[in-house]
């Protein structure tokens, strides 16, 4: 079942101990077959190394187990809340990664203090609220999703533009059109957090970027007026 998009998962998740993304299996990636409902996700606790095609699993949209002998990842609820919110996401990466965890500790969304940033996130990355100590007891992986939900439509993000998030007091989710894309783009937000934090050891009054500086180079990449790159 879905071999082509198992294998394209079990590529993303390799990479994450590649790029330095994730420590012991603090980390996963899924992908979704839009047409059948169904998502590739990686196994818990399973190691990067053991990690076959094979072993990843296969759940529905409430988190129905339909193909795998293996758990899924424990933050399955988490990702099955995003696409069900967001239906142009088509590949979700949770990470533990220093830096962007390190800002997310600060409960404080992620300024855009220059082009690095800009070119993948427009704007601020936000960091959302902490959850209520109810929402920890009870469905704690589901709640995640819907807090991230509730912080993209109170906050006006545009999940597509913005293709990441900052879980307060726990670490970044991001996402893409497919799970490699998702993957870079954790890549980038650990990057950009990393400059962020250099940013404010610098100058702890250092401002974010110009609109219009943050404007050109998003949409110098993106929209049909993007010509960067080989189009």
């Amino acid at each position: 079942m879905l071999e082509e998009l198992r294998r394209r998962v079990w590529a993303a998740n390799r990479e994450l101990p590649r790029r330095g993304l994730v420590t012991l299996t603090w980390g996963n990636v899924s992908a979704i077959d839009r047409a059948s409902g169904l998502v590739v996700i990686k196994p818990s606790g399973v190691e990067y190394d053991d990690l076959t095609p094979e072993n990843l699993v296969v759940v529905d949209l409430e988190g129905h187990v339909a193909e795998g002998t293996l758990r899924p990842s424990s933050d399955t609820a988490t990702h099955l809340e995003l696409y069900k919110a967001f239906p142009g996401v088509g590949g979700i990466v949770h990470t533990h990664s220093t830096h962007a965890t390190a800002w997310a500790q600060t409960g404080r969304d992620l300024p855009c203090y220059g082009t690095t940033h800009a070119d993948t996130f427009y704007g601020a990355v936000p960091c959302t609220r902490l959850l209520t100590a109810g929402e920890v007891e009870q469905d704690y992986e589901k709640h995640t999703g819907t807090v991230i939900v509730e912080t993209f439509r109170e906050g006006g993000w545009d999940p597509m533009a913005v293709p990441g998030v900052l879980c307060a007091c726990h670490g970044p989710f991001t996402w893409g059109q497919d799970a490699a894309e998702a993957v870079e783009n954790a890549v980038i937000l650990e990057e950009v957090a990393r400059m962020a934090i250099l940013t404010r050891q610098i100058d702890p009054d250092a401002a974010p970027a110009p609109r219009y500086l943050q404007d050109k180079h998003y949409h110098r990449k993106h929209g049909p007026g993007a010509y960067y790159g080989q189009l």
